[in-house]
């Protein structure tokens, strides 16, 4: 059943499982709080497993790109298109999100973006692989984040 997630009173909903429950729930809203104040867009998820489809698409691009497979399972996703460019997102049991954005016209920006939830330790999968960078986040606390542009065609 679809989400929609409210910034202003942070919800655990979908995310009980996760070792790092509210910092998750802060991360997702933090996200929500971004698309509702720059796009008016309600950010919406629904169970990974009734989002297969999402699932497997972020997973593909991950083995493609860079051979990536997340060993966390996957909680939530979302996907969806504003201002040209196609957004992406899956939340996982550990506290990571993984989200991907794909400008739709031609030259425009691709990428996968990786944030890790407050508390919870860098998956072994990115570690030798990407350096966090660090920002401060009201809903989240502390988020740690990194990128990498996507090459392919998807």
């Amino acid at each position: 059943m679809a989400y929609v997630v409210d910034f202003e009173k942070v919800s655990t909903v979908g995310l009980e499982s996760s070792p790092v429950t509210e910092a998750l729930a802060g991360l997702r809203a933090n996200e929500a709080r971004y698309f509702k104040n720059k796009y008016s867009h309600d950010f919406t998820v629904e169970p990974a497993d009734e989002a297969k489809a999402l699932v497997d698409s972020v997973h593909h691009i991950l083995k493609d790109e860079r051979d990536l497979v997340i060993a966390s399972r996957p909680l939530e996703a979302t996907a969806f298109e504003v201002d040209g460019i196609r957004w992406t997102y899956v939340f996982y049991e550990s506290g990571l999100s993984v989200n991907v954005l794909y400008t739709i016209a031609d030259g425009g920006k691709r990428a996968v973006g990786f944030k890790l939830s407050d508390g919870m330790e860098v998956p072994a999968e990115l570690a030798d692989r990407f350096k966090f960078a660090r920002q401060k986040s009201k809903l989240a606390g502390t988020i740690r984040g990194s990128y990498f542009v996507i090459k392919g065609e998807y």
